[in-house]
C-alpha cells in the first residue's frame, strides 16, 4: 500500500535532499494527505488511467495518484527533485513500474516522450506558468481526455469564467477551445509548505471538439489576442490592426454575425471561431 507524505515527512525529505522551495520555480509543496486524497478523488480517474503530473515536487500528489492505481508520468523541471522521486515512491510502497519520471520542462514536453500516452492531467501547477502549461499540453497531447489542476484561485476563476464577466479573458477563451471547464473547489494556504499568501483553486476540465473544424486554432487565437489586447475598445476598434483597418474589421464582424460595437468579453469561443472563419473567407475572395 502506498503511504502518503505528511508535514514531518515533507520537511525531512526536503532536508535530506538539501531542497528549499523557490519562488522562481513557483514551488509550494502540498503536505496534507487529506488534500491529496481530495484532489485524487475529484479527478475521477478510471482504473486504467494514465496520468500526467506536472511539477510533482517532493511527491505528495504523485503518491496519491499511484495509491489510486494510476500509471503516472511525472514531469519535473528541478533536477534534484526529479532524481529523487522514483526512490521516494519505491520507499513509500508504490507499485513497481507504475511511475515514469521525466526531468524536463512541461512547456517543451512532446507526445513522443510520453509512452503510454496520458489520458488525464492531474497537477499542482506552479503559479507562474499554470495557464501556458495547460494550453500547451492540451495542444500537444490529443489523448488527454480530462483533468484536474490546482492553480492560484485568481487563475482558476479566469480559466472557468464565462462570457460577460470581469475576469473572462484570453485564458477563458483559449481553454474553452479545447475543453469545458468547471471550478472544483478551493484549497487553503495552510496545506502548503511554504504557506502562500493566496488561496488556490481546483479547475476540472473535459475535452470536447473545437467549435469549428474548418478554421485553424492559430487563426482563432490571433483574433482572441487582438480582441482582449484593449478590453475597453469595441471589437471594430480592437480588431483594426488584426484586420487591416477598422472598416475591414467591421465587415468581417458583420459577416460572422457579430455586432461590431460589442466587446471581446461578450463573446464565447464559437463567435471568435466564426470571426476567424469569416476573415479567411474574405481573404480568399477575389478583389
Amino acid at each position: 500500500m502506498t503511504e502518503l507524505l505528511g508535514p514531518a515527512e515533507i520537511r525531512a525529505l526536503a532536508g535530506r535532499l538539501g531542497v528549499a522551495p523557490t519562488k522562481r520555480l513557483g514551488q509550494n509543496f502540498v503536505h496534507d494527505p487529506n488534500t491529496v486524497r481530495r484532489i485524487v478523488a475529484a479527478a475521477d480517474l478510471a482504473p486504467d488511467e494514465v496520468v500526467l503530473e506536472v511539477g510533482p515536487g517532493l511527491g505528495s500528489l504523485t503518491l496519491g495518484l499511484l495509491a489510486a492505481g494510476s500509471r503516472v508520468h511525472a514531469v519535473e523541471l528541478d533536477p534534484v527533485l526529479a532524481g529523487a522521486l522514483a526512490e521516494t515512491a519505491a520507499q513509500r510502497g508504490a507499485p513497481a513500474g507504475a511511475l515514469t519520471v521525466h526531468a524536463a520542462d512541461a512547456l517543451r514536453i512532446t507526445a513522443a516522450e510520453l509512452d503510454p500516452a496520458p489520458t488525464a492531467l492531474v497537477a499542482n501547477l506552479p503559479y507562474n506558468v499554470a495557464v501556458p502549461v495547460v494550453l500547451h499540453l492540451l495542444a500537444e497531447l490529443p489523448t488527454l481526455r480530462h483533468g484536474l489542476v490546482m492553480v492560484q484561485k485568481e487563475v482558476a476563476d479566469r480559466l472557468t469564467a464565462g462570457p460577460g464577466g470581469k475576469v473572462y479573458g484570453i485564458p477563458s477563451v483559449k481553454l474553452a477551445w479545447y475543453a469545458s471547464a468547471r471550478p472544483a473547489g478551493k484549497v487553503p494556504p495552510s496545506v502548503f509548505w511554504p504557506v502562500p499568501n493566496v488561496d488556490s483553486g481546483l479547475v476540472g476540465f473535459t475535452r470536447r471538439e473545437p467549435p469549428r473544424a474548418d478554421v485553424p486554432r492559430a487563426d482563432v487565437f490571433r483574433v482572441v489576442d487582438a480582441a482582449f489586447a484593449q478590453r475597453r475598445k469595441t471589437l471594430r476598434a480592437a480588431l483594426a490592426g488584426w484586420a487591416g483597418g477598422a472598416e475591414r474589421a467591421a465587415q468581417v464582424l458583420v459577416a460572422a454575425g457579430v455586432d461590431p460595437g460589442a466587446r471581446g468579453e461578450a463573446l464565447g469561443v464559437g463567435a471568435f471561431a466564426d470571426i476567424a472563419a469569416a476573415a479567411n473567407v474574405a481573404s480568399a475572395a477575389p478583389e
